[in-house]
């Protein structure tokens, strides 16, 4: 199978053309398969897991749920990556600083790095049963074979599309919103607590509608707070605004990425006043700020490790300046 990747990027070398028509090709065969993935895995689930019968929930606290020496943990960050991400576990290095700054400023909040956005089962592409090589293929390739990394991307933007889809992004996106508490559970067992936690989803680029479309979910299984921010998302503006507490949109001056979202869905348009989006605007419930000269991705990127000459800092820095900017970081409870 490697042998036929190759050669087919050997077609693809120096021909732009050549790649937008296999990309359409992928794009077409992705888009007709993404949805039964989901369904294949939800009638896998039982009703109580997905929270469809009447009182249940996903998560089942104990009575010795809050663990010695963990009374002040009251926070829990979680991050969900962008389309270009091949799994779990391998975020980039300026990714990791970011978070790394979080954990250092904010003691009381436990950081949840290990949710996959793209997988309703939060598998990375490395365990899929049959595509395994070619995702892996994709994700190591060097060089000019490199461009194999495009159908990564293509394949998570079908993922996102799916929980911005609303015939399938409910069961999608309740599926995340199961892995993001069992992920939360993991890092650190949620304690109990009279008072609700603070839940923290920062989603970047396809991670913005993941995190938002699991925010109804969240708020129904959990007693806590929940602020949504997107770093450059791209989003519909109909999921999780209802449910969440605040929502912040970050941008910077050179990502036209994050703009598709104000085009290609009506709900973010200023005439459709009745929309959660445009509602949520109306209520002070959600903000947008310019993080500075940032591209959307790469080493101008969000995450990126450049310096930037216009303060001489690197441009992830000046991110995780902005987002510990944010009124988000007291914890007296906002009412919805």
């Amino acid at each position: 199978m490697i042998q036929l990747i190759e050669r087919i990027l050997r077609w693809l070398r120096g021909g732009s053309l050549k790649l937008l028509v296999l990309a359409g090709i992928i794009l077409l065969i992705s888009g007709t398969l993404s949805p039964i993935g989901t369904i294949v895995w939800w009638l896998s689930q039982e009703a109580e897991n997905l929270g469809f019968k009447k009182n249940s929930t996903p998560l089942q606290l104990s009575e010795n749920s809050n663990p010695v020496g963990t009374a002040s943990l009251n926070c829990y960050i979680i991050f969900l990556t962008g389309v270009g991400d091949f799994s779990t576990n391998e975020l980039t290095p300026g990714e990791e600083v970011f978070l790394n700054g979080l954990d250092r400023n904010h003691a009381n909040c436990v950081i949840v790095r290990d949710v996959f956005p793209y997988s309703v089962a939060n598998k990375s592409l490395g365990g899929e049963r049959f595509l395994a090589p070619l995702w892996n293929f994709a994700n190591e390739a060097q060089g000019w074979l490199g461009i194999a990394n495009v159908l990564i991307k293509v394949r998570n933007l079908w993922r996102f599309a799916i929980s911005a889809d609303a015939r399938y992004g409910p069961v999608y996106n309740q599926g995340i919103a199961s892995a993001i508490i069992d992920r939360m559970n993991a890092a650190q067992p949620i304690p109990r607590s009279p008072q609700p936690l603070k839940l923290i989803l920062i989603g970047t680029s396809g991670g913005g509608q993941v995190a938002l479309g699991a925010t109804e979910y969240l708020d129904e299984w959990l007693d806590a707070e929940i602020v949504v921010v997107s770093v450059g998302g791209v989003f519909n503006g109909i999921n999780g605004f209802d449910a969440a507490n605040r929502v912040y949109h970050l941008w910077g001056s050179r990502d036209w990425v994050d703009n598709i979202g104000t085009i290609v869905f009506p709900s973010r348009w200023p005439l459709t006043f009745a929309s959660p989006f445009n509602q949520a605007i109306q209520q002070g419930c959600y903000q947008e700020s310019m993080t500075g000269y940032h591209e959307h991705d790469g080493a101008e990127g969000y995450f990126g490790e450049k310096i930037a000459r216009t303060n001489g800092i690197r441009y992830v820095d000046l991110t995780l300046q902005k987002v510990n900017q944010l009124p988000i970081w007291s914890f007296d409870n906002d009412s919805k």
